[in-house]
């Protein structure tokens, strides 16, 4: 599958029901997952599998993931500037 339509996937995917987790997933996507190792995202894929609201505390950062990775991705999301 070549990246773009991985990408149109993804975007598909991070379709969570809850506009601010979208928003803040598909900003990722657009802004970081293009330039990302393969390691960033796998890591990006395990947390699409998290529960939404589970998701949500980690964004608010009311739980911090105890996966090394998933707390520096959740951290680096938060941090991404909107457009």
């Amino acid at each position: 599958m070549n990246d773009e339509a991985e990408l149109r996937k993804l975007k598909w995917r991070c379709r969570r029901g809850m506009r601010e987790l979208d928003q803040l997933f598909e900003r990722w996507l657009d802004t970081r997952w293009r330039l990302a190792s393969p390691e960033t995202r796998d890591t990006f894929l395990r947390l699409l599998d998290c529960e939404d609201d589970r998701l949500w505390r980690r964004i608010l950062g009311h739980e911090t993931p105890s996966d090394d990775a998933l707390r520096a991705l959740v951290d680096e999301m938060r941090e991404t500037p909107s457009a």
